[in-house]
Protein backbone atom coordinates (compact mmCIF):
# COMPACT_ATOMS: atom_id res chain seq x y z
CA UNK A 1 0.00 0.00 0.00
CA UNK A 2 1.17 2.95 -0.93
CA UNK A 3 2.10 5.91 1.80
CA UNK A 4 -0.16 9.04 1.26
CA UNK A 5 2.35 11.73 0.70
CA UNK A 6 0.88 15.58 0.74
CA UNK A 7 1.45 16.87 -2.80
CA UNK A 8 2.08 20.67 -3.16
CA UNK A 9 -0.12 22.29 -5.45
CA UNK A 10 0.63 23.35 -9.42
CA UNK A 11 1.79 26.85 -7.92
CA UNK A 12 3.95 25.87 -5.19
CA UNK A 13 4.07 25.81 -1.74
CA UNK A 14 0.97 23.44 0.99
CA UNK A 15 -2.26 24.50 1.08
CA UNK A 16 -3.80 25.23 4.29
CA UNK A 17 -4.88 22.61 5.97
CA UNK A 18 -8.56 22.86 6.65
CA UNK A 19 -9.19 21.61 10.07
CA UNK A 20 -6.76 23.55 13.49
CA UNK A 21 -5.83 21.27 16.37
CA UNK A 22 -6.83 22.75 19.99
CA UNK A 23 -4.00 24.35 21.57
CA UNK A 24 -2.40 21.89 24.57
CA UNK A 25 -3.90 22.62 27.34
CA UNK A 26 -2.21 24.49 30.21
CA UNK A 27 -0.89 21.59 33.23
CA UNK A 28 -1.89 24.45 35.93
CA UNK A 29 -3.57 27.49 35.26
CA UNK A 30 -4.74 29.56 38.42
CA UNK A 31 -6.86 31.81 36.26
CA UNK A 32 -9.37 29.17 35.34
CA UNK A 33 -10.06 28.75 39.12
CA UNK A 34 -11.91 32.67 38.64
CA UNK A 35 -14.00 31.43 35.56
CA UNK A 36 -17.94 30.57 36.65
CA UNK A 37 -17.45 28.37 33.36
CA UNK A 38 -15.06 25.82 35.22
CA UNK A 39 -18.00 25.42 37.98
CA UNK A 40 -20.62 25.39 35.73
CA UNK A 41 -19.24 22.40 34.02
CA UNK A 42 -18.13 20.06 37.27
CA UNK A 43 -21.89 20.97 38.65
CA UNK A 44 -22.90 19.20 35.11
CA UNK A 45 -20.46 16.44 35.54
CA UNK A 46 -21.88 15.79 39.31
CA UNK A 47 -25.41 15.98 38.06
CA UNK A 48 -24.69 13.77 35.05
CA UNK A 49 -22.84 11.01 36.77
CA UNK A 50 -25.65 11.44 39.65
CA UNK A 51 -28.32 10.44 36.68
CA UNK A 52 -26.43 7.62 34.78
CA UNK A 53 -25.63 5.78 38.27
CA UNK A 54 -29.64 6.18 39.53
CA UNK A 55 -31.09 4.92 36.04
CA UNK A 56 -28.26 1.98 35.70
CA UNK A 57 -28.43 0.72 39.05
CA UNK A 58 -32.26 1.30 39.24
CA UNK A 59 -32.32 -1.08 36.29
CA UNK A 60 -29.81 -4.06 37.35
CA UNK A 61 -31.87 -3.88 40.97
CA UNK A 62 -35.17 -4.10 39.06
CA UNK A 63 -33.82 -6.94 36.31
CA UNK A 64 -32.45 -8.96 39.85
CA UNK A 65 -35.91 -8.84 41.51
CA UNK A 66 -38.07 -9.68 38.19
CA UNK A 67 -35.29 -12.58 37.54
CA UNK A 68 -35.92 -14.04 40.96
CA UNK A 69 -36.83 -17.41 41.39
CA UNK A 70 -37.96 -16.74 44.85
CA UNK A 71 -40.11 -13.49 44.00
CA UNK A 72 -43.44 -12.88 42.49
CA UNK A 73 -42.39 -13.91 39.19
CA UNK A 74 -41.19 -17.31 40.21
CA UNK A 75 -43.28 -19.29 37.35
CA UNK A 76 -41.78 -17.07 34.61
CA UNK A 77 -38.31 -16.06 36.40
CA UNK A 78 -36.09 -16.83 33.71
CA UNK A 79 -38.06 -14.73 31.17
CA UNK A 80 -38.76 -11.48 33.26
CA UNK A 81 -37.25 -8.53 33.30
CA UNK A 82 -35.21 -6.67 30.54
CA UNK A 83 -32.32 -9.17 30.26
CA UNK A 84 -28.73 -8.76 29.96
CA UNK A 85 -29.49 -6.88 26.36
CA UNK A 86 -31.76 -4.69 27.75
CA UNK A 87 -28.67 -3.85 30.81
CA UNK A 88 -26.82 -3.30 28.28
CA UNK A 89 -28.77 -0.82 26.54
CA UNK A 90 -29.37 1.15 30.05
CA UNK A 91 -25.68 1.65 30.27
CA UNK A 92 -25.44 2.82 26.44
CA UNK A 93 -28.32 5.00 26.50
CA UNK A 94 -27.75 6.91 29.14
CA UNK A 95 -24.69 7.67 28.27
CA UNK A 96 -25.83 8.26 24.54
CA UNK A 97 -28.28 10.90 26.28
CA UNK A 98 -26.09 12.56 29.12
CA UNK A 99 -23.13 12.97 26.53
CA UNK A 100 -25.43 14.74 23.59
CA UNK A 101 -26.79 17.06 26.85
CA UNK A 102 -23.67 18.00 28.85
CA UNK A 103 -21.00 17.86 25.36
CA UNK A 104 -21.25 21.71 25.14
CA UNK A 105 -20.78 22.09 28.94
CA UNK A 106 -18.47 19.94 30.61
CA UNK A 107 -17.54 17.69 27.10
CA UNK A 108 -19.56 14.98 28.91
CA UNK A 109 -17.04 13.36 30.22
CA UNK A 110 -19.10 11.46 32.73
CA UNK A 111 -16.07 9.05 33.70
CA UNK A 112 -12.71 9.54 35.11
CA UNK A 113 -11.35 7.35 33.09
CA UNK A 114 -12.46 9.25 30.23
CA UNK A 115 -11.26 12.52 31.98
CA UNK A 116 -7.65 10.78 33.15
CA UNK A 117 -6.97 9.99 28.95
CA UNK A 118 -8.00 13.38 27.81
CA UNK A 119 -5.80 14.61 30.75
CA UNK A 120 -3.16 12.57 29.40
CA UNK A 121 -3.54 14.01 26.07
CA UNK A 122 -3.36 17.73 26.88
CA UNK A 123 -6.82 18.17 25.87
CA UNK A 124 -7.95 19.16 30.02
CA UNK A 125 -5.82 21.02 32.41
CA UNK A 126 -4.79 19.20 36.06
CA UNK A 127 -7.45 21.41 37.41
CA UNK A 128 -10.16 20.69 35.59
CA UNK A 129 -9.73 17.06 35.37
CA UNK A 130 -9.21 16.61 39.23
CA UNK A 131 -12.64 18.77 39.81
CA UNK A 132 -13.99 16.64 37.13
CA UNK A 133 -13.14 13.22 38.72
CA UNK A 134 -13.93 14.34 42.44
CA UNK A 135 -17.49 16.06 40.62
CA UNK A 136 -18.45 11.92 38.80
CA UNK A 137 -17.07 10.28 42.11
CA UNK A 138 -19.43 11.77 44.45
CA UNK A 139 -22.64 12.47 42.00
CA UNK A 140 -21.90 8.68 41.40
CA UNK A 141 -22.15 7.93 45.22
CA UNK A 142 -25.49 10.17 45.54
CA UNK A 143 -26.76 8.47 42.63
CA UNK A 144 -26.36 5.14 44.24
CA UNK A 145 -27.72 6.34 47.61
CA UNK A 146 -31.09 8.00 45.74
CA UNK A 147 -31.50 4.43 44.61
CA UNK A 148 -30.95 2.33 47.70
CA UNK A 149 -33.50 5.51 49.11
CA UNK A 150 -36.09 4.55 47.15
CA UNK A 151 -35.60 0.72 46.55
CA UNK A 152 -34.40 -0.12 50.33
CA UNK A 153 -36.46 -3.36 50.14
CA UNK A 154 -34.52 -4.82 47.57
CA UNK A 155 -30.90 -2.79 47.05
CA UNK A 156 -29.38 -5.34 49.88
CA UNK A 157 -31.68 -8.11 49.01
CA UNK A 158 -30.12 -7.48 45.17
CA UNK A 159 -26.16 -6.49 46.08
CA UNK A 160 -27.20 -3.21 45.45
CA UNK A 161 -25.18 -2.65 41.97
CA UNK A 162 -21.94 -3.08 43.86
CA UNK A 163 -18.72 -4.30 42.02
CA UNK A 164 -18.12 -8.46 42.15
CA UNK A 165 -16.41 -10.59 40.16
CA UNK A 166 -18.48 -13.11 38.82
CA UNK A 167 -18.07 -16.92 39.68
CA UNK A 168 -15.82 -19.02 37.64
CA UNK A 169 -13.03 -15.77 37.16
CA UNK A 170 -10.25 -14.86 38.22
CA UNK A 171 -8.99 -11.72 38.78
CA UNK A 172 -6.42 -11.04 36.36
CA UNK A 173 -9.19 -12.25 34.08
CA UNK A 174 -11.49 -9.27 34.98
CA UNK A 175 -8.95 -6.93 35.02
CA UNK A 176 -8.05 -7.52 31.44
CA UNK A 177 -11.57 -7.45 30.43
CA UNK A 178 -11.99 -4.09 32.28
CA UNK A 179 -8.48 -3.05 30.69
CA UNK A 180 -9.56 -4.00 27.42
CA UNK A 181 -13.52 -2.30 27.53
CA UNK A 182 -12.16 0.80 28.87
CA UNK A 183 -9.40 0.91 25.94
CA UNK A 184 -12.17 0.48 23.63
CA UNK A 185 -14.71 3.36 25.21
CA UNK A 186 -11.71 5.88 25.32
CA UNK A 187 -10.30 5.00 22.07
CA UNK A 188 -14.06 5.81 20.93
CA UNK A 189 -14.15 8.88 22.47
CA UNK A 190 -11.02 10.49 20.84
CA UNK A 191 -11.97 9.13 17.75
CA UNK A 192 -15.61 10.86 17.78
CA UNK A 193 -13.98 14.21 19.27
CA UNK A 194 -11.28 14.00 16.49
CA UNK A 195 -11.02 18.14 15.17
CA UNK A 196 -9.65 16.84 11.66
CA UNK A 197 -12.73 14.60 11.37
CA UNK A 198 -14.72 17.37 12.64
CA UNK A 199 -14.02 19.57 10.00
CA UNK A 200 -13.98 17.38 7.52
CA UNK A 201 -17.21 15.83 8.12
CA UNK A 202 -19.74 18.65 9.05
CA UNK A 203 -22.21 15.51 10.73
CA UNK A 204 -19.68 14.51 13.08
CA UNK A 205 -19.99 16.54 16.16
CA UNK A 206 -23.70 16.14 15.53
CA UNK A 207 -23.25 12.28 16.09
CA UNK A 208 -20.20 11.94 18.63
CA UNK A 209 -22.38 10.93 21.03
CA UNK A 210 -23.98 8.11 19.52
CA UNK A 211 -20.70 5.97 19.09
CA UNK A 212 -19.83 6.29 22.65
CA UNK A 213 -23.02 5.40 23.60
CA UNK A 214 -22.72 2.30 21.34
CA UNK A 215 -19.38 1.66 22.75
CA UNK A 216 -20.25 1.12 26.06
CA UNK A 217 -23.54 -1.06 24.84
CA UNK A 218 -20.95 -3.45 22.95
CA UNK A 219 -18.59 -3.11 26.02
CA UNK A 220 -21.55 -4.17 28.23
CA UNK A 221 -22.65 -7.14 26.10
CA UNK A 222 -19.27 -8.63 25.65
CA UNK A 223 -17.78 -8.09 29.41
CA UNK A 224 -21.05 -8.72 31.46
CA UNK A 225 -20.64 -12.18 31.43
CA UNK A 226 -17.42 -11.87 32.82
CA UNK A 227 -17.33 -8.64 35.52
CA UNK A 228 -20.49 -7.02 35.04
CA UNK A 229 -18.99 -4.58 32.94
CA UNK A 230 -17.36 -1.17 34.94
CA UNK A 231 -14.84 0.35 32.40
CA UNK A 232 -16.19 3.61 35.05
CA UNK A 233 -14.21 3.88 38.35
CA UNK A 234 -17.07 6.53 39.49
CA UNK A 235 -19.95 4.15 38.85
CA UNK A 236 -17.81 0.95 40.72
CA UNK A 237 -16.70 3.37 43.79
CA UNK A 238 -20.12 5.01 43.85
CA UNK A 239 -21.43 1.31 44.01
CA UNK A 240 -18.87 0.05 46.32
CA UNK A 241 -18.95 3.26 48.73
CA UNK A 242 -23.19 2.89 49.76
CA UNK A 243 -22.95 -1.09 49.36
CA UNK A 244 -20.04 -0.75 51.51
CA UNK A 245 -19.59 -5.48 51.70
CA UNK A 246 -15.99 -6.70 52.28
CA UNK A 247 -16.39 -8.96 49.24
CA UNK A 248 -17.16 -6.04 46.90
CA UNK A 249 -14.40 -3.97 48.25
CA UNK A 250 -11.94 -7.19 47.85
CA UNK A 251 -13.16 -7.43 44.21
CA UNK A 252 -12.84 -3.58 44.06
CA UNK A 253 -8.91 -3.08 44.86
CA UNK A 254 -7.71 -5.92 42.56
CA UNK A 255 -9.51 -5.93 39.40
CA UNK A 256 -9.18 -1.81 38.54
CA UNK A 257 -10.39 -0.10 36.99
CA UNK A 258 -13.46 -1.26 38.58
CA UNK A 259 -15.81 -3.74 38.34
CA UNK A 260 -19.74 -4.00 38.49
CA UNK A 261 -21.32 -7.29 39.32
CA UNK A 262 -25.00 -7.78 37.25
CA UNK A 263 -25.68 -11.52 37.59
CA UNK A 264 -27.08 -13.80 35.22
CA UNK A 265 -30.61 -15.30 35.90
CA UNK A 266 -30.65 -18.97 37.50
CA UNK A 267 -29.75 -21.60 34.75
CA UNK A 268 -33.23 -22.67 33.27
CA UNK A 269 -33.58 -26.48 33.84
CA UNK A 270 -34.99 -28.66 31.71
CA UNK A 271 -38.61 -27.98 30.96
CA UNK A 272 -38.79 -24.54 31.08
CA UNK A 273 -39.02 -22.62 28.22
CA UNK A 274 -36.48 -20.43 26.49
CA UNK A 275 -36.93 -16.75 26.03
CA UNK A 276 -35.39 -14.72 23.78
CA UNK A 277 -34.48 -10.52 25.54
Amino acid sequence: MAKDIEAAPPGGGYAAKDYSDPPPAPLFDAEELTKWSLYRAVIAEFVATLLFLYITVATVIGYKHQADPAGPNAADAACSGVGILGIAWAFGGMIFVLVYCTAGVSGGHINPAVTFGLFLARKVSLVRALLYIIAQCLGAICGVGLVKGFQSAFYVRYGGGANELSSGFSKGTGLAAEIIGTFVLVYTVFSATDPKRSARDSHVPVLAPLPIGFAVFMVHLATIPITGTGINPARSLGAAVIYNNEKAWDDHQYTLPNLVLLPLPPTIQPRQKLCYH
